[in-house]
């Protein structure tokens, strides 16, 4: 039996903010990208689209894993791996997941509200 695989593109962040203001900002983020948090947990945030431009199995789901290890003082650093992903089969490199995930990666880059130290592809 094969495996299917799924579209799924992911992103490493280091930036820079105010550790107090970091999840509010960062579901700020989300939000302007059309995505709700579903879950907030202290490493771990998820974000799902909100339903209606796109077909159920092209709905993005947003996984942010928070790296606690690399928060150094008193720069405020933050480390976050993003991923964005669906069960859309990536047929096309230009797909619903794909636009999410630059939409996402835009969004995290061009934040005012904080520094983006440095970015890596997944």
């Amino acid at each position: 039996m094969s495996e299917v695989t799924m579209a799924r593109y992911t992103q490493l962040f280091t930036i820079a903010t105010p550790l107090d203001r970091f999840r509010h900002l960062l579901e700020d983020v989300l939000q302007s990208c059309n995505c709700a948090v579903i879950y907030d947990g202290e490493d771990y945030m998820v974000a799902r689209e909100k339903p209606g431009g796109v077909t159920y199995a092209q709905l993005v789901t947003v996984e942010v894993l928070i790296d606690k290890t690399a928060i150094a003082s008193p720069e405020d650093e933050v480390r976050m791996n993003v991923v964005v992903k669906n069960e859309e089969l990536p047929l096309k490199s230009d797909n619903h997941c794909w636009r999410m995930f630059s939409l996402v990666n835009r969004a995290v880059a061009e934040n005012n509200h904080w520094n983006l130290l440095s970015s890596t592809a997944g």
